[in-house]
């Protein structure tokens, strides 16, 4: 048995470190402080914010929530403060967490993106994470997340705006989500995360309407884990930059089966709903595994499937 407490530093690559590999995702952790008091944030690896875009956005209307078998539906449609009102107003408070902040960011066109990485290039952020994969707007989203051309072009465009750790957030509608994260690689993206929420809807059968009001909305939750396990093992098989898992982790032994996978480190989103102290419970419980079986580094389980 390792004594004491198990090494659970992460690099991601661009100056990008974190003390454990467990990360809020983005659209669950809100701006990274509605769970203050809730959530000791100061033991996570890092917080990635809520999507961004260049100006403020409303989202889409209710209902746009609805809880299914093993999972949920979300329509939220990306409503944010915008940019702007983001860096103004929530990156000052964040600083004080002392901990990686990572930005999500969304654009309906390429220039956006550009843009918003513009925007972002010299504040105090950890990094970018480049959402090519909601699947709840009508412009943007997933058209370029399932097209290796116009992920690569999106990325292209930001890496010529920011200079710092760029993560790029995939789609598990693109045909060969591989080589999509090829593509993405190749033109500068640092780490890859995977998978974005799966397209879903749900109806009631009483009045006999969907359940969200844009129909469709993006499962997450338990229920798409073993479609994002496979598709991240798949991606850990083609790049050569970092993986950062995400899809129904809710225990460490999720977290573990992702790591194994390929993953280098991974997000908890859906999770965080039903029990905020998910995240801590599993950074605890990977702790533990590696004294358990003692392992020195945590290095050393990322891509370590027996086949």
């Amino acid at each position: 048995m390792v004594k004491g407490k198990a090494p659970l530093e992460v690099n991601l690559g661009k100056g990008l470190r974190l003390q454990s590999p467990v990360i809020a995702a983005s659209g669950t952790f809100g701006y990274g402080l509605e769970y203050e008091g809730l959530v000791r944030t100061e033991r996570l690896g890092a917080i990635i914010t809520k999507g961004l875009s260049l100006k403020p956005r409303k989202g889409n209307p209710p209902p746009r929530i609805a809880e299914t078998p093993c999972g949920m539906l979300n329509s939220i449609g990306l409503q944010n403060i915008g940019v702007k009102a983001f860096l103004k107003d929530k990156l000052p408070l964040l600083k004080k967490l002392n901990i990686p902040v990572i930005v999500n960011i969304f654009g309906t066109s390429m220039d956006e993106y550009k843009s918003l990485a513009n925007e972002l290039e010299g504040s105090p952020i950890a990094g970018i994470e480049i959402n090519i994969s909601c699947p709840n707007v009508k412009k943007g989203g997933m058209e370029f997340g399932k097209d290796p051309r116009l992920s690569a072009q999106v990325v292209r465009g930001v890496r010529k705006s920011f200079k710092g750790h760029l993560m790029v957030k995939l789609s598990p509608s693109a045909g060969d989500i591989a080589e999509v994260a090829s593509a993405c690689e190749g033109e500068g993206a640092d780490s890859l995360s995977l998978i974005n929420t799966i397209p879903g809807m749900a109806i009631d059968v009483e009045t006999r309407r969907p359940r969200i009001s844009t129909v469709t909305g993006g499962l997450s939750g338990p229920a798409i884990k073993p479609i994002a396990l496979r598709m991240v093992h798949e991606v850990s098989r083609r790049v050569k930059k970092p993986v950062v898992g995400i899809g129904g982790i809710a225990t460490a032994e999720d977290a573990l089966e992702f790591i194994i996978a390929g993953a280098s480190a991974v997000q908890v989103g859906t999770a965080t709903f039903f029990h905020p102290g998910a995240m801590e419970e599993i950074t605890d419980g990977i702790s533990l595994y590696l004294r358990k079986h003692a392992i020195k580094s945590l290095k050393s389980v990322v891509f370590s499937l027996n086949s």
